[in-house]
């Protein structure tokens, strides 16, 4: 059923989910992660989509099934998503994870509810591949494999966060059992509305595996607080996780901001799924994979040296 109001034609969340083929939890979840669909509300506080909004959803809708991964779509304009081709993007569909990886079955322990499986499958993984393969081979492939599916609505909203509390607490435990670093003092964080925290561990383990001291603030810390912390610590690096939920938009100038609060002697650095698309910006290391985290800890003390 649609509604008219002063503006046009709306549509209830009802009526997108039978019209478009996009289940309720699906809309909600693109509303809170990437800014879009943006409905409107009516007296009663329900959802309103307008028609123009519909349209787009309708077109992410065929381009999902053609095998565009619908994070890719969600911030692309109508003329994009018009202009994008309609062959079957199979390559993009199967970048979420790597063949072979063993992920596919650790995503359905999580699917099936088996939580003791899960987390013994992991601990088997991590004691025979070692800590840093365990978080490039197992735990990376595995959380893009799960954001995709959480994306689709392959995953319901308890079952990532099953997989998120018993993946980081695997890596905590294994984190905790590294012995004490030295330099460069590393301060992990996140900033404000990113509450991602998988994106930290993994960063924090093989930082750790390199003999950086890290120091872990959690997630969500106002820039000011940052820094005060950078100072307090005697930090020598500052290390952002972004996870892909976190709007790409407003990256760069969170990165500009903090670049100006730190000591011009603390390296900024800024990592994760979500920085994919951010354009370079002076006095920040954009990581784009755990390896060059390695890399940016030797260039470092070749700098110190």
């Amino acid at each position: 059923m649609s509604k008219t109001n002063t503006e046009g034609t709306s549509y209830t969340i009802a009526a997108v989910e039978r019209d478009v083929g996009l289940s309720k939890d699906v809309l909600r979840v693109w509303e809170r992660r990437y800014g879009f669909p943006t409905p409107a509300r009516d007296g009663k506080g329900e959802r309103l989509y307008p028609a123009e909004q519909v349209e787009r959803l309708r077109l992410i809708k065929r381009l999902m099934d053609q095998g565009h991964r619908p994070g890719g779509l969600l911030t692309r304009t109508l003329a994009e998503l018009q202009a994008l081709p309609s062959r079957r993007a199979a390559a993009t569909a199967g970048a979420a994870a790597e063949p072979g990886d063993g992920s596919a079955d650790l995503l359905t322990l999580i699917q099936r509810h088996e939580k003791e499986a899960y987390l013994q499958a992991l601990q088997q993984r991590l004691a025979r591949e070692g800590l840093q393969r365990f978080v490039q081979d197992t735990v990376a492939p595995l959380a893009r494999r799960v954001g995709l599916a959480w994306e689709e609505g392959r995953l319901q909203v308890f079952e990532e966060h099953l997989f998120t509390e018993l993946t980081e607490r695997v890596l905590q435990q294994a984190v905790a059992a590294v012995p004490g670093g030295g330099a460069p003092r590393v301060l992990l964080t996140t900033v404000p509305h990113e509450q991602h925290a998988m994106g930290l561990l993994m960063v924090e383990a093989v930082l750790a595996l390199e003999g950086a001291h890290c120091i872990s603030l959690g997630t969500q810390m106002p820039l000011v607080e940052i820094t005060r912390a950078a100072v307090a610590h005697r930090a020598d690096i500052v290390a952002l996780s972004f996870s892909g939920a976190f709007p790409a938009r407003q990256i760069a100038g969170l990165l500009q901001q903090l670049r100006a609060l730190l000591p011009p002697a603390t390296g900024l650095w800024a990592g994760g799924a979500g920085v994919r698309r951010v354009a370079a910006t002076d006095g920040v290391l954009v990581l784009h994979t755990l390896e060059e985290a390695v890399a940016g800890v030797a260039a470092w003390r070749a700098e110190q040296a």
